[in-house]
Formats: C-alpha cells, sequence, structure tokens
C-alpha cells in the first residue's frame, strides 16, 4: 500500500543502531479526579532501547492501560501484529517505513483510535532517540527549522462547582497567564453539554457571560480562543449563542459540536463569526482529511500523542498548508509531548500558537514534575529555538517511580 511516511533527514552515516526493548510505564497521580476532563492527570512513558545504549522516550494521550496493551500485546496473525514485536531488532532510524510496518501490521484492530494513540508514543519516542544519536534537535531531522521563536498560549483551567467559583477561577488563571507574560490563552468555557465540569449544568447564556468575565479581566489585547468541549448538538443550536459572541474579538471556537459531525461543521464555519477549531481527538491523516475537505474547519489541532505521531502530524500539517488552513496543535500533557509540539511547530510556517500547559498555573503534578523540558518562555510571550539532542527533554526517573501504576 503506497503511502507517504517521514523519516529523519539528515547527512552522513548514522551509526548502527538495533532496538533491543520497549517500555511502557504506567503513571497516574494519586490525587486524580475522574470528574475532570483533564488526560494530563495520567501518562504512559514509552522507552526505546537500543543495543549502543541510546534511549528515546515518549508519550501519548490516551488511557495508558489500553496504550501500554495495544504496544505490548503479541501479535496472532499478519493484520493483527504486535508493536513491540515488530520494533524489536530493528533500525531506529527508519521511522517511515516502521510507521508503515506498524500501520499495516495492527490494521485490523487499528487504523484509527487507540492504536494509533499507543504508535504515537512509539513514534515520539524513535524521533527522540534519532536525535540523541545524531546529536541533532528534532526539528533539524524534521527538515530544519524555519523560523527562530513560536508563540505559545496557556491554557486555563476552572475550579470549583458553582457559577460563581468557576467563572472567578477562570478569570483569576487569565490573569495570572498575562503577568507571566502570555500574549495568547484559551479558556474552557463547558458548564453544559456531554462534558460539563464538575456535571455543572448552566444555560448557554452564562456562557456568554463568563466569556465576558474573562475577556475583560484580560483586556482588549490578548488573543483569547474558548474550548466548549462538544457543547453543542448542530450547527444551528451553537449560532443561537456563538452569533453574538464576535463582540469578544476570538480567534477561534474549539470543538463546538461532536468530533463526527462534519458536514454540521461545514454549516457552522459558513455562519459563525470566529473561526473554528477541531482535530484533537483526530488519528492519522485520514480523518484529517474528512475534516477539512468536508468539514471545512479553518483551524486543524492535530496533537502529537494522538495523531500517530511526530511524522504524522507533520503530514498533516503539510496537507492544511495545501488547503491554506492554520495549525494550531493540541496538547494538554506533560512536558514530553510539549516539546514533541514545540518542535513540529518550529517547522510549520503557519502554525500560529501552540498549546502550552503552564506548570505555575496547573493543577496536574505530572505536568509539574515528571519532566524537564528545554523550552524557556520569555516575557515577550515567545519560545526561542531549542538547541539540545532529541527532544530536549530530561525525564525525573524518581518521579517514573513514585506514580508508576502498571
Amino acid at each position: 500500500m503506497p503511502f507517504e511516511t517521514i523519516s529523519p533527514r539528515f547527512t552522513g552515516t548514522a551509526p548502527r543502531l538495533k532496538i533491543i526493548d520497549v517500555e511502557c510505564h504506567v503513571l497516574l497521580a494519586p490525587d486524580y479526579d475522574a470528574s475532570f476532563t483533564s488526560s494530563a492527570q495520567d501518562s504512559i512513558v514509552v522507552v526505546i532501547r537500543t543495543d549502543g545504549g541510546v534511549t528515546g522516550i515518549g508519550e501519548c494521550d490516551a488511557n495508558p492501560w489500553m496504550a501500554k496493551t495495544c504496544i505490548e500485546a503479541p501479535g496472532t496473525h499478519t493484520m493483527g501484529l504486535s508493536i513491540k514485536e515488530m520494533l524489536i531488532g530493528a533500525d531506529p532510524f527508519q521511522i517511515g517505513d516502521l510507521w508503515k510496518k506498524m500501520y499495516l501490521g495492527t490494521a485490523m484492530n487499528g487504523r484509527r483510535g487507540m492504536v494509533i494513540h499507543a504508535m504515537s508514543a512509539v513514534d515520539m519516542a524513535l524521533w527522540d532517540l534519532c536525535g540523541k544519536a545524531l546529536g541533532k534537535p528534532v526539528h533539524e531531522l524534521l527538515g530544519g527549522a524555519t523560523r527562530q521563536s513560536i508563540t505559545p498560549y496557556a491554557s486555563l483551567q476552572p475550579a470549583g462547582h458553582r457559577f460563581e467559583e468557576y467563572r472567578d477561577a477562570l478569570c483569576a488563571s487569565a490573569e495570572k497567564a498575562k503577568a507571566l507574560g502570555f500574549k495568547a490563552m484559551k479558556t474552557e468555557i463547558t458548564m453544559n453539554g456531554p462534558y460539563g465540569h464538575g456535571g455543572m449544568r448552566e444555560s448557554y447564556e452564562r456562557h456568554t457571560e463568563v466569556l465576558a468575565a474573562v475577556r475583560k479581566a484580560v483586556g482588549p489585547d490578548v488573543t483569547l480562543m474558548v474550548d466548549v468541549q462538544y457543547l453543542w448538538k448542530d450547527a444551528a443550536t451553537c449560532l443561537e449563542t456563538v452569533k453574538d459572541w464576535g463582540e469578544f474579538n476570538i480567534y477561534f471556537l474549539e470543538t463546538p459540536l461532536w468530533s463526527d459531525n462534519v458536514k454540521e461543521m461545514a454549516k457552522l464555519v459558513e455562519k459563525a463569526p470566529m473561526k473554528i477549531a477541531f482535530g484533537e481527538w483526530l488519528a492519522t491523516r485520514f480523518e484529517f482529511e474528512e475534516l477539512m475537505d468536508i468539514g471545512k474547519v479553518q483551524v486543524a489541532q492535530p496533537d502529537v500523542g494522538r495523531v500517530g505521531g511526530i511524522g504524522e502530524a507533520k503530514i498533516v500539517c503539510d496537507m492544511a498548508k495545501a488547503r491554506g488552513r492554520t495549525i494550531v496543535p493540541h496538547c494538554w500533557k506533560t512536558g514530553i509531548s510539549i516539546s514533541g509540539t514545540a518542535h513540529l511547530a518550529f517547522v510549520t510556517n503557519h502554525c500560529a500558537f501552540i498549546e502550552y500547559l503552564p506548570p505555575q498555573l496547573c493543577h496536574e503534578r505530572l505536568r509539574r514534575e515528571l519532566a524537564q523540558e528545554e523550552l524557556v518562555f520569555r516575557p515577550d510571550g515567545t519560545i526561542p529555538l531549542p538547541t539540545r539532542p532529541g527532544l530536549g527533554v530530561e525525564v525525573d526517573w524518581d518521579v517514573v517511580k513514585r506514580y508508576k501504576v502498571a
């Protein structure tokens, strides 16, 4: 089956390495709250080891127990092979060939969803490994950086279970993000729908009240985005509320409808007073093709920990460029995935922002403790080009031991 894949680009000869092991560490914060929509409360850290002692680190944004099973489960036939078994003995520099091998070898069980999410962690670890082995940052292996800095937006987190608590927590978080130097931020406003915060059931009018309060808190000069987490059933119901949100100067509205409802997305894109953003859950270029060509969304949001990895995310970015669309990657995870997202952004000129969960503002201890990324947030609201080999991430293995549950 011919289709495009991406492998590291470099000059010279790569060191001879073979993969000898693939480890999966399931982590869970002891204070996790299952009523929250935050997937940063858990993680799977995938470690790929080679015979030369070089290792790579990756993670995915999916249920870590399920991802571990997808990677480690033994294969029983040619359409249902084991990801781990396919990797053992392989040349880690052949990332594109390995991705295709995993995709085709798991096709009956995968093609979309959890298997692709699990492959994302493997792919991320391979890019990290190759960068370390060659002494080059991942963005260089992706073809080279096209800019010297990128702009992150701060993801704001709500708290409380009453309307006033929820509104005030978001406003306080927004003010802190602005004080830190963020020039862009995204606020969740989800007090109803399938993922209403803490089971809240507030009116759509109250969603507008929260948006007005957050905009007032940050002032007119901050770029503001809104995530409503699949709040409305169709375009018409959504437009009844958001038709009046133009006054708040929103950069984009994220996931207003159900992810599979691409025909309704197209209706919304046509009439909404702001850009529509989707893609956080999607797996592979094939789902993004449908999203952009049928759903007509203006902002595509591939997540390197779900779409199939860094290479597959790059392919999605190239597809978006060919269609004149903007990329703003989704990422709600630890410094491992945030770093992978940043390297992708540095080679993607049409990437307007990256999602960034500031350790100073987040509740999730895995984000604060698990990994120290090279990325430096500067007072001017930008992140400069990283230079360390691979993803430039240092994992605290004491934290891994502390929170490992499988």
